[in-house]
């Protein structure tokens, strides 16, 4: 069964398209993230899931409820905003309550569902301080709180973790994918962030303006990237997206000195190979001039240009190579990705 489910979405503002046409669906338990750059639409979308926004077309059904018209209210789900949005002047146990309170929800279960909740996000002895009195990583566990206490099967997450630091954000991701699995509820989840998305998603909605660039598992959308923009935009660095020409033996990088990569004919088409996939070859393979490389202790990130396109190479360990240098790059056929130049989709028949 379906958690969640859109049918055909769209949200207007005049002659833009925050959301366009956008459908799928999220199965009961799952994991899934709205990705994609700033203005993407992923807000907007999770808005509409909400009922805070109202679609200019199309239905949203939830456990197969058409909900499209339905006040947030009445559509049984749970919600955790970026400012997390405490009241300052309440505890941490009277902000957890709020919600049910609110509700006129049986209050005998109060103190049960509370000592619950505080166990699981460690909060049992912050229970009588004050927001102000917590670190950024403890209010957002509040603000979890609140969500969980609700006992909803749909919680709806906007990009919570933005306003932590690196370390506490790499936290926290495990501890709400850890809590999403032992709950067993279905957790819709907003950022633009590739790590948090690949890390934490059973599935993954890539967006680009307001329409679904891929609807796919993490696994997916990193093997088997239905665009450029999906390509590029998973990964670190990025893949390397390079046009191809024709040569004799077949399409060959434009500007290069090699062998064919394709057997077909290279002109309208782009390769695209992951930095992580590429290695350096004693001699032979695909000539390239580095520019800089840069050490990160597991690996050296290193720049480097075939003719005039630009490239990365991530090699493991420290590489140590001058800038001007003469390399040469080589990878399995089997990491090669091929894509139309001009709309930018995916080539399966190319070898």
């Amino acid at each position: 069964m379906s958690a969640i489910q859109l049918k055909n979405v769209s949200r207007q503002w005049g002659s833009h398209y925050a959301v366009n046409a956008a459908s799928f669906s999220v199965r009961e338990g799952a994991f899934a993230v709205l990705l994609g750059p700033s203005g993407c639409g992923k807000s907007t979308t999770l808005r509409l899931i909400a009922g805070l926004d109202q679609p200019t077309a199309g239905e949203i059904l939830i456990a197969d409820k058409d909900v499209t018209g339905l006040p947030s209210a009445q559509r049984n789900i749970a919600m955790v905003f970026q400012s997390y949005a405490l009241f300052p002047h309440l505890s941490v146990a009277e902000n957890i309550l709020f919600g049910v309170k609110v509700r006129k929800e049986p209050a005998e279960h109060f103190p049960a569902r509370l000592q619950r909740v505080a166990e699981l996000l460690g909060l049992t002895q912050l229970l009588d301080r004050k927001p102000g009195q917590l670190s950024g990583g403890q209010q957002q566990r509040v603000a979890l709180g609140r969500a969980i206490i609700a006992e909803k099967p749909v919680c709806l997450m906007d990009e919570p973790l933005s306003n932590l630091d690196a370390q506490l954000r790499h936290e926290m991701r495990r501890e709400i994918r850890g809590l999403q699995q032992k709950l067993g509820i279905t957790m819709v989840y907003v950022t633009h962030d590739q790590t948090e998305a690949m890390s934490m998603a059973d599935q993954v909605v890539l967006l680009r303006d307001g329409r679904i660039e891929q609807d796919a598992t993490p696994d997916e959308l990193y093997a088997r990237p239905a665009t450029t923009f999906a390509a590029r935009f998973i990964g670190t660095p990025p893949m390397n997206i390079l046009r191809l020409a024709d040569g004799p033996q077949g399409g060959v990088i434009a500007g290069g000195q090699g062998e064919a990569v394709c057997s077909q004919p290279g002109a309208g088409l782009e390769l695209g190979v992951r930095p992580e996939h590429i290695h350096l070859a004693p001699s032979g393979g695909i000539q390239a001039k580095v520019h800089s490389s840069e050490y990160f202790g597991a690996d050296t990130i290193v720049a480097c240009s075939i003719g005039e396109q630009a490239l990365s190479v991530r090699a493991p360990g420290k590489v140590v190579l001058a800038a001007g240098e003469n390399i040469s790059l080589a990878w399995e056929r089997e990491a090669q990705h091929f894509f139309d130049a001009a709309t930018g989709g995916r080539r399966e028949d190319v070898i």
